[in-house]
């Protein structure tokens, strides 16, 4: 008789607090900005250095390394924002990194983890194959991997965005996350629950990369095509399916997924940069657009807060959703 699998060990507040002090030196504290509508907040991730949340979990991961890890080197694997965390972070701290980066990555991202100092190494477009390049060059070189989601340090360090926002916001109602792999979600829900239990955390996806709002809906995880994910404009949520501990964060801590649509992520996005003056990639933009196109389905809880995880756009998309629908 196999013998049953140990449930993961959920990420704990002391971690993510510990992780706030640790990253403190290397990172921006966000703040939040009211959105022209009444009790409604952004926190603009945006404003990292890298251009995204990804930046936290990095640093702490990073700093979290022996001397021998980081004189080796570490590897990850994303389609944008992770890529670039690591790479600044590796840069910052004088250690040498290696990304493995899919084809269809924005060429903006790929450009920025260039110049950030990273060795990028391109494969095909599906999570598996960024996750077995980077697991091969971990056993060849001896790197050290620092995942984009599935992992403690880097939900801890996703989770400081939840600790900044009750801090500003002590009576925060329900607090809106993109969701991808899962690892935004799961810290900022670590966070927020063992903070304040009453807050609603509601993660939100685009309708055409649905797997977090299936896997939710139904209770069993479910894995998306790289076809399937690569429909919608959110590049950075294109990740198949959630990560074994985000996945046990999301079933313990969180209250709701729901989903958006193509249009509603790029009219949200122009809607922000209009009315805030702050520029939102597609994937920040999903948070933006429940916000202002399924507030009812969120009910009246309080103070809103919508997570705009990231600004990392090509300039060309940028003028497309601006200019969207003008004569």
């Amino acid at each position: 008789m196999p013998t049953p699998t140990a449930p993961p060990s959920l990420v704990t507040l002391d971690a993510i607090r510990t992780a706030h002090t640790r990253i403190r030196p290397h990172v921006v504290r966000t703040p939040l900005v009211p959105f022209p509508l009444k009790n409604f907040w952004l926190k603009p991730e945006s404003l990292q250095p890298t251009g995204a949340f990804k930046l936290r979990g990095a640093f702490n991961a990073m700093l979290s390394l022996t001397p021998d890890e980081r004189a080796r080197g570490v590897v990850a694997h994303s389609s944008g924002n992770h890529a670039q965390a690591v790479a600044y972070a590796a840069q910052q701290l004088g250690i040498p990194a290696v990304v493995v980066m899919p084809d269809n990555a924005p060429q903006l991202k790929l450009e920025m983890t260039r110049a950030f100092g990273a060795d990028v190494i391109i494969v095909g477009p599906a999570s598996e194959d960024r996750t077995r390049k980077a697991e091969a060059l971990s056993a060849e070189r001896g790197l050290t991997p620092i995942p984009p989601y599935d992992d403690a340090r880097i939900i801890a360090g996703a989770g400081t965005v939840g600790l900044e926002i009750l801090e500003d916001l002590p009576d925060a109602g329900t607090i809106l996350v993109p969701v991808s792999g899962g690892g935004l979600i799961s810290g900022v829900a670590a966070a927020v629950k063992q903070v304040r239990p009453q807050t609603r955390i509601i993660g939100v996806e685009p309708d055409v990369a649905a797997d977090a709002h299936e896997s939710f809906k139904t209770g069993v995880r479910v894995t998306y095509s790289a076809d399937q994910v690569g429909r919608t404009l959110a590049d950075g949520l294109r990740v198949q399916h959630l990560g074994d501990l985000n996945w046990a964060h999301v079933q313990t801590y969180v209250d709701d997924i729901i989903t958006v649509s193509e249009t509603e992520l790029r009219q949200a996005a122009r809607e922000a940069t209009l009315r805030t003056r702050l520029v939102t990639e597609p994937s920040g933009a999903v948070t933006i657009a429940a916000a202002l196109y399924h507030r009812k389905a969120l009910g009246e809880t309080g103070p809103l807060v919508a997570i705009l995880s990231g600004g990392n756009l090509d300039p060309s998309l940028l003028v497309e959703l601006l200019t969207a629908g003008e004569a």
